[in-house]
């Protein structure tokens, strides 16, 4: 008996669910096809300037960085043989200062499965 999980049971957010939250948070004053359109438009806006090796900093959010990594060598973990690994280019991101804090509050057992706000306090402990 197969269950295929939603994208809430997973905890991961899909490009439709980034659009209809988009289409929401604008109050409907776009329709979901406009809604689409920009959200494509923003993400072929950051793969263009990904490709063309530039540095994209997105404030409050973080840089994403193309660097590239030369060949070298490597070795087969179950037979322990020398490979090459070919040059490749790498796509880093760096969360910036804002985002860190924002994902870094203090969580309760309720937050981390429901993924709400936590209204518990929370107090530090004493020192002696």
């Amino acid at each position: 008996m197969d269950r295929k999980l939603s994208t809430t049971e997973t905890n991961t957010m899909t490009k439709a669910e980034i659009i209809e939250k988009v289409y929401e948070e604008l109050d409907k004053k776009l329709s979901k096809k406009q809604s689409a359109d920009l959200v494509e438009k923003v993400f072929d806006t950051i793969k263009k300037a990904l490709e063309q090796d530039k540095k994209l900093k997105i404030s409050g959010f973080g840089n994403f960085i193309v660097r590239h990594k030369n060949e070298r060598t490597g070795r087969n973990p179950q037979s322990g043989d020398k490979i090459k690994i070919s040059s490749r280019n790498v796509l880093t991101f760096k969360p910036s200062q804002v985002l860190k804090k924002a994902i870094n509050k203090p969580i309760t057992p309720k937050t981390r499965a429901t993924g709400t706000k936590s209204t518990a306090k929370t107090t530090a402990p004493k020192s002696k």
